[in-house]
């Protein structure tokens, strides 16, 4: 029996009637009101299965539909005005609009004992002050129902949090009859853990990963010349990880140009100047009289922006012309990237609130340069889009900030998956893709997480294998689990070099597996995120929603619906062992 957690279970309830074989992976995003009004109606018409009760609404977050018409609404829901903490869930419907089945978060009704707070919304503002040691907003009553139970809250979000970084803002959650803290959640996700930033001083490291420019491929075209502005141009960074690389620029004026892309959405890097911004409005834009950007080093402040500029654009490529992902919530607008975050702040971070890339300089001692390199960028925007989508959290966080749990590990291991996708699909010839994660970091162990083989990864401690401990590990080491499901789906185990790198994934049975491609596993773990994964998606449910979205595309009796099986049973993730609910 699996120990109680703050997020509740995720339950994957079988689609009776969802069509398979689909013949293609871009889809099609539709918010049509008589589909969410059939998604809604259904879920309520089918209590028993969705868990909605009296005095539960649904509020639609995410409208997909597949290629066969197949739709699938994620909703997030209030109890009586009140919004349910883990309470989302996704309603799937056939082309008809016919109910097909849900998967949903909470395993269990939404009821609170009670509905009267003995706490008053000043007294909890004044316990999430104190939890999250910062400044404390206005207190909201919630229902939590993540530890599989439904208990009146509030939820308040604290600034200038000395147990959070990034922004600095964390959401608290507060027992609103007992006072308890349930949850003191860093809203950023930081691409270094506090305990590998420990690690990594405790070892004496000092992370000076090599630079200089070498020519890339072109990629990006546009005019440089314009009767009218602001008019697209094309213009040439010169970074410090990536190589010469072409941006899409902007051009204001006749000899003014912006770092700021026409071509996908609007994306724009900016220099927070090293203060620390509470918003994009407040810091500056990138211009120059020549369009050319940066000099390869530190020197320049646009070297870096250059940097972000062009890895928030690969990343953008990659989700839109793998999934036709329209930017990172898929709702066609840019991304937006800020570099010289704060004084000598040594991590990278994916804020949901302002919804940018934050990238420090390095603290000079640990970290020499920002943390601007290209899967980084991969790996952080991917957290956004787990953000727009299934919304993983961890199940618990110390007072440190490190965050622990299965559905917090596959977050991480999401955002390594698709970070690797993005090295892969930029094909730079100065950051050779790879299945390597933090590799031009300079780490004397020459990487940071490998996917082949985590445990090769002394510094976090990475899992090869699932095992009930798993449930509660820290999320970087736990994210082995499902980064190794993946590689060896895509892939396969045994020995190979692919590119400059060799590779020898081992099996926990000794059996071997045989890899279907990374083109094909990609598309399986979008579809299982997008479709089939909510907030507290486990390993054993994310096995599932992978095994679900193969046969939609590929059938139930392919070999690539096969093949998802036996990835997941060669780390031990099987129907046999699943934790009892």
């Amino acid at each position: 029996m699996r120990r109680p957690h703050i997020r509740g279970l995720a339950v994957a309830v079988a689609v009776t009637s969802a069509a398979t074989g689909l013949t293609g992976t871009a889809f099609a995003n539709s918010a049509s009101p008589s589909v969410v009004d059939a998604a809604r109606a259904a879920a309520f018409a089918h209590a028993g299965a969705t868990g909605v009760v009296r005095g539960d609404e649904l509020q639609p977050q995410d409208v997909l539909t597949d290629p066969e018409g197949a739709r699938h609404v994620r909703f997030v829901r209030t109890h009586n005005g009140m919004p349910v903490l883990g309470g989302d869930l996704v309603v799937h419907l056939t082309d008809e609009l016919a109910y097909a089945g849900v998967t949903r978060a909470a395993d269990h009704a939404v009821r609170p004992d009670t509905i009267r707070a003995e706490l008053t919304a000043g007294e909890a503002r004044a316990k999430a002050a104190a939890a999250a040691d910062g400044t404390a907003g206005a207190a909201e009553l919630v229902v939590d129902a993540r530890d599989g139970d439904a208990t009146l809250a509030y939820q308040v979000q604290v600034t200038g949090s000395d147990t959070a970084e990034g922004t600095g803002t964390s959401t608290v959650v507060v027992d609103a009859v007992t006072g308890e803290i349930l949850s003191n959640t860093p809203d950023a996700d930081e691409f270094l853990s506090p305990k590998l930033v420990r690690t990594l001083r405790a070892r004496g490291e000092r992370l000076d990963p090599a630079t200089g420019l070498a020519p890339a491929t072109p990629r990006l075209t546009g005019a440089t010349a314009a009767a009218s502005y602001p008019a697209p141009a094309t213009g040439t960074g010169k970074s410090l990880f990536a190589g010469q690389v072409q941006l899409s620029t902007t051009r204001t004026a006749a000899t003014t140009y912006v770092l700021k892309d026409p071509k996908r959405w609007g994306t724009e890097t900016r220099d927070a100047r090293g203060l620390e911004p509470t918003a994009f409005s407040q810091t500056k834009r990138f211009t120059t009289s020549t369009n050319i950007w940066g000099n390869g080093t530190v020197s320049n402040r646009a070297t870096a922006a250059v940097d972000a500029q062009y890895g928030v654009a690969e990343t953008l490529d990659f989700y839109k012309e793998r999934f036709n992902r329209k930017g990172i919530k898929n709702d066609s607008k840019g991304a937006r990237a800020i570099v010289h975050f704060g004084n000598k702040v040594g991590n990278a971070f994916w804020d949901p609130y302002c919804g940018c890339m934050l990238y420090g300089d390095g603290d000079g001692d640990l970290f020499k340069k920002p943390l601007v390199v290209l899967d980084v960028t991969g790996h952080e925007l991917s957290h956004g889009v787990v953000d727009a989508t299934a919304r993983l959290e961890p199940t618990r966080v110390d007072g440190q900030g490190n965050q622990y749990g299965e559905a917090g590990s596959l977050n991480e291991s999401l955002a390594d998956i698709f970070g690797s996708g993005v090295e892969f699909q930029a094909k730079n010839a100065k950051n050779p893709p790879n299945y390597l994660m933090g590799e031009k970091l300079g780490l004397s162990q020459k990487f940071l997480r490998r996917l082949d083989k985590p445990s090769l990864d002394v510094l976090e401690g990475a899992i090869d294998y699932w095992s009930p401990a798993v449930y509660d590990a820290e999320v970087h080491a736990g994210s082995g689990v499902s980064s190794h499901a993946f590689y060896l789906l895509a892939e396969g185990s045994g020995r190979k070099t692919i590119g400059s790198v060799t590779y020898d994934s081992p099996t926990i049975d000794g059996l071997p597996v045989k890899g279907i491609g990374r083109a094909k596993a990609l598309a399986i773990f979008y579809r299982a995120l997008t479709r089939y994964m909510v907030s507290t998606t486990d390993f054993h449910d994310a096995r599932i929603a992978t095994m679900k979205a193969a046969r939609d595309i590929y059938g139930s009796g392919s070999v690539e619906y096969k093949a998802v099986s036996r990835a997941w049973a060669a780390v031990n993730v099987r129907v046999a062992n699943t934790p009892t609910r």
